[in-house]
């Protein structure tokens, strides 16, 4: 099982960024792809959801209106598009693949958030 987070990386306030994850080993299709961030002395939270079938969003209140989660199930890959990014954007951002008791994760990448 691999999960591999791409297209992190050092923008300015107000800028974007697209997070790609790139998922395998599993079937795709039938999990729920989370996003979750960690900030330095933080813990882990929860960005934003995405259902396995009717691909139902749901985004963490600190995010919603600027970050949006999509999912191509042909590519294996979940992504999460950033506008509008603030300083305490800055994080490492995971991929998370749930079903259940199946939990799986990616290795992170970063988004630093500064001018």
């Amino acid at each position: 099982v691999q999960l591999v987070e791409s297209g992190g990386g050092l923008v300015q306030p107000g800028g974007s960024l697209r997070l790609s994850c790139a998922a395998s080993g599993f079937t795709f299709s039938s999990y729920v792809m989370n996003w979750y961030r960690q900030a330095p002395g933080k813990g882990r939270e929860l960005v934003a959801r995405i259902t396995s079938i009717s691909g139902t969003t749901y985004y963490a209140d600190s995010v919603k209106g600027r970050f949006t989660i999509s999912r191509d199930n042909a590519k294996n890959t979940v992504y999460l598009q950033m506008n509008s990014l603030k300083p305490e954007d800055t994080a490492v951002y995971y991929c998370n693949a749930d079903r259940m008791t199946l939990n799986y994760w990616g290795q992170g990448t970063q988004v630093t958030v500064s001018s």
